[in-house]
């Protein structure tokens, strides 16, 4: 938020007050309301919102009282639940330090869509991505990270966060326990404990479904043989691969590119229209 106030209510969680600097997420893409008094009747944006105009910019009711610069982010599932579901449904960024950092890619960002210079789009995609990632940091780096459970949290970890950098370098790896607590520098016990307390399941289990989403991503994006996909997830043959596969995605290999393609061509006609 640039200027101005107002609040942000999302069902189920107490509303909170936006002031100017503010910075918030919503990552599970719930419903939400911005308003300048909770007492006002919701309208739908679509009726609201007029057509963005050359430079992207919505004014509503003469404008002036408060200025926002937002961007929305579309995840791919399943592989996008395992950071989403870590994450609370609303993130606020509050604090001067933290603003700090955000404020220059919002200021750079307002300045390129202005600008009408060639990239001008590109340029502000990537300031996006840049806000997005540093507003992500800012919560892993928050001392109150470590009451939650999942993916994220470990990397809060030092020594979980070292073992899953070494995992995610080499999955196909024949990873174990015991080289797995290696990389932590701690005992077997100790680090099967900690991952499976942080994270909410065991070390192999994690592996095998990391390796299977990974092995997702390939068959369905890059049209990869199961041949071809069963060894890079560290599979010798591709019977035992699509039983791995199929026991943790609930489809065959092939049964799961099928409707996955499906899927995205359908979201592709209908974002086109």
């Amino acid at each position: 938020m640039t200027s101005g106030a107002c609040w942000l209510a999302v069902d189920g969680i107490p509303s909170v007050r936006l002031e100017a600097g503010d910075a918030f997420i919503l990552p599970s893409g719930q419903d939400f309301r911005l308003a300048s008094s909770l007492e006002a009747p919701p309208i739908c944006a679509t009726e609201l919102f007029p057509p963005a105009s050359g430079d992207n910019v919505v004014t509503l009711n003469g404008g002036g009282e408060a200025f926002l610069v937002g961007s929305r982010f579309a995840v791919q599932k399943p592989q996008a639940d395992i950071l989403i579901k870590s994450l609370p449904p609303v993130f606020h960024v509050q604090s001067e330090a933290d603003r700090t950092g955000l404020r220059y890619s919002v200021e750079q960002m307002i300045k390129e869509m202005a600008s009408n210079r060639p990239g001008a789009t590109l340029m502000a995609e990537h300031l996006a991505h840049m806000m997005l990632v540093h507003a992500l940091r800012i919560y892993l780096e928050a001392p109150l990270l470590g009451t939650g459970t999942g993916w994220f949290y470990a990397l809060a970890d030092a020594r979980l966060s070292s073992a899953l950098a070494a995992f995610h370098a080499a999955p196909a790896k024949r990873w174990t326990l015991e080289t797995l607590a290696r990389q932590a520098g701690i005992s077997r016990s100790a680090f099967a404990k900690c991952f499976r307390d942080t994270v909410g399941e065991t070390p192999m289990s994690y592996i095998a479904r990391w390796r299977m989403l990974l092995a997702a991503d390939r068959i369905v994006m890059n049209a990869m043989p199961l041949a071809q996909a069963a060894e890079m997830a560290g599979y010798r043959s591709e019977s035992a691969f699509s039983s791995a596969f199929k026991r943790i995605m609930g489809a065959s290999p092939r049964s799961y590119a099928r409707d996955e393609r499906a899927a995205l061509k359908e979201h592709d006609e209908t974002t086109a229209h």
